[in-house]
């Protein structure tokens, strides 16, 4: 029912066969022919589509369900009260998914075979999971969704993370770290209680008026956010204790965060290498078991393989024609036109030159340029005063240039082959845009002239679409960044695992948790409330209320994502710290903290890691 290959270790055997000597590990799967019909069955495209769709959905029904976020604004001072679905409706979604998903885990758990089953721990947390959910579904039907607290939308995030290979080899690396992040906490802790003994003047009572406020005001500092407002009171009676906060800055940020990125970086060194080696590896192997199996026949199907005039394939051509057919095929461009006039072969040989391509960079620089120059001209002018005759005139310069270039490259290089390029498919794009939006302009407002001033009507007119298209010229220079291609697969490989990991996972259970603890937490005020209070001048300098950072709260699960991310940012997060631990408990600082440590910290100096392997790789590779 089960087939056992193991492949043999290079220390072990020369000569792989049947009778080897096999030390590296066991692969148990079923091998009959329903069990690979149903496997090619799910790893189909269609299948594997659907259960990305079936991810994607239980998601978002954080953004629909109550509370919902379905208002213009999050602003707790204009904002209208929101639509939430009855009773039952996003329920009926939701088991929609969870009965996905148990289709999922029960052919992943069938195709192992359930003696491999108890053993993926993954797999037992998917069930696990799928329990917990279904249980806490029927516990709010029975409270006809009234309920305040729902533990299976925290869980959700676990559905996308166990559907990734990479997501979980992260995981381990991050768990391989965690020891030595446990030490640099403790190192970090120890400063912070070295350096806030020394804070014991009476100016300092608002930052360290006792230890809690100490280790949250050294924290922030630490993030450079607070600096120089922590120092002042001090440093304005005595230039001595900038001391104590230049030797903390370098201790901290300096040293000790540069640490943590060292740390990181050192288990993640070589992380990514190795996991595609281990891909080449396994897929070779299981060649080599393909082989082994057609050998040990009593009739080889060799005949229908043949690569030469031998009836039989040995081991290494067996690997080399399967090498050969996993090879993506060539994508071949085609053919530029042939011209019989001489004058025709030179237009062709100069247009179709590089060079053309790099005065074409150039002319979009000059575009940019000059945009920019007239908007700095134009930045301290009233609407009414500006006077749109440079830029019109600019505009239609260049756009006659791209439509000239576009042009001659097709003549050049002809349609078909002009077409094959991506590049070329963009600009060809963007150049009949911004033709189509000029000639529209020209006709709504007539040509440029000194004091040509367009109307802007409705949301966006059409001479600021012109504008708007304009600036997306600027891709054109992606074109002339050495090693394109290193970039391109860094930046996928980002967007494939940091982001889809940090935000969908890492932001998606804090936004949970934090409806969950701060939902309410900020008061309802009304706009004329705040208005007089802040016109009084009542309310103090840089607390939340005088900066009006309302709309940043936990009333919903698309406030909580943008409060999060501005926590992240560090900007001014102790503004957030304050408010939230006054408005529901000083404890709120840890869930903060927490954010902090593994947003701003732990994600990005991941993501420099991982870029740096995914450029050691692509070179290596």
């Amino acid at each position: 029912e089960n087939a056992t290959l193991s492949p043999p270790h290079p220390a072990c055997s020369s000569t792989p066969g049947m009778g080897g000597k096999w030390c590296y590990r066991s692969i148990n799967h079923r091998v009959d022919s329903k069990s690979l019909w149903l496997y090619r069955w799910y790893y189909s495209r269609t299948c594997q589509w659907i259960l990305s769709l079936t991810i994607t959905v239980i998601l978002a029904l954080a953004f629909i369900e109550e509370p919902s976020s379905l208002t213009i604004t999050s602003d707790v001072r204009y904002r209208l009260p929101a639509w939430n679905p009855p009773c039952g409706l996003t329920e009926s979604i939701e088991l929609l998914c969870f009965l996905v998903f148990v289709v999922d885990v029960s052919v992943k758990s069938y195709l192992i075979g359930w003696k491999e089953f108890w053993k993926n721990k993954w797999l037992m947390a998917y069930i696990l999971t799928l329990i917990v959910s279904l249980a806490d579904w029927i516990v709010s039907l029975s409270f006809f969704c009234k309920e305040s607290v729902r533990i299976r939308r925290i869980l959700r995030p676990f559905f996308l993370l166990q559907n990734s290979s990479m997501m979980k080899k992260t995981l381990k690396s991050i768990n391989s770290t965690l020891p030595e992040m446990a030490r640099w906490v403790i190192a970090q802790k120890t400063s912070f209680h070295l350096l806030q003994d020394g804070c014991q003047d009476k100016e300092w009572v608002v930052y360290f008026r006792n230890l809690p406020d100490s280790l949250t005001s050294l924290l922030v500092l630490l993030t450079t956010a607070n600096n120089p407002d922590v120092m002042i009171p001090a440093y304005s009676k005595n230039r001595a204790y900038s001391i104590f906060f230049i030797l903390f800055t370098v201790l901290g940020n300096l040293f000790l965060m540069n640490l943590l990125t060292a740390i990181i970086y050192n288990q993640f060194r070589g992380y990514l290498l190795k996991s595609v080696q281990s891909s080449l590896f396994r897929r070779r192997l299981g060649i080599r078991a393909a082989f082994e199996v057609l050998s040990s026949l009593k009739e080889t199907p060799a005949s229908s393989l043949k690569m030469c005039s031998c009836d039989q394939l040995s081991a290494a051509q067996f690997q080399k024609l399967f090498e050969e057919l996993d090879k993506d095929a060539i994508k071949q461009h085609p053919p530029s036109p042939e011209y019989q006039s001489h004058f025709m072969q030179k237009v062709q040989f100069a247009f179709g030159h590089r060079y053309f391509g790099y005065l074409g960079n150039v002319v979009a620089l000059a575009n940019i340029i000059s945009i920019c120059v007239v908007l700095v001209m134009d930045a301290d002018k009233q609407p009414s005063e500006r006077d749109d005759f440079f830029l019109g005139a600019i505009n239609c310069f260049f756009i006659l240039y791209y439509l000239l270039e576009m042009l001659l490259k097709i003549l050049a290089m002809g349609l078909k082959r002009y077409l094959s390029y991506p590049s070329n498919r963009f600009d060809g794009l963007l150049t009949v845009i911004l033709l189509i939006l000029e000639i529209a302009t020209f006709a709504v407002y007539g040509f440029p002239h000194p004091g040509w001033r367009p109307e802007f009507m409705g949301l966006l007119s059409l001479w600021d679409m012109v504008r708007l298209v304009n600036m997306l010229i600027v891709f054109r220079f992606l074109r002339i960044i050495p090693n394109m291609k290193v970039i391109a697969l860094s930046s996928t490989t980002w967007v494939s695992l940091v982001l889809l990991c940090s935000f969908q996972v890492v932001f998606y259970a804090f936004a949970i948790t934090g409806i969950m603890l701060f939902r309410g937490a900020v008061p309802v005020i009304s706009c004329s409330a705040a208005n007089t209070t802040h016109d009084n001048g009542t309310l103090q300098c840089g607390t939340y209320e005088q900066l009006e950072y309302w709309p940043n709260n936990f009333d919903d699960f698309a406030a909580a994502v943008v409060t999060l991310w501005d926590v992240m940012v560090v900007n001014n997060w102790q503004v957030f710290l304050d408010a939230f631990s006054r408005y529901s408990s000083p404890w709120a600082k840890i869930y903060f903290v927490a954010w902090w440590l593994i947003s701003s910290v732990i994600w990005v100096n991941l993501f420099v890691a991982l870029l740096l392997e995914v450029r050691k790789c692509v070179y290596l590779v």
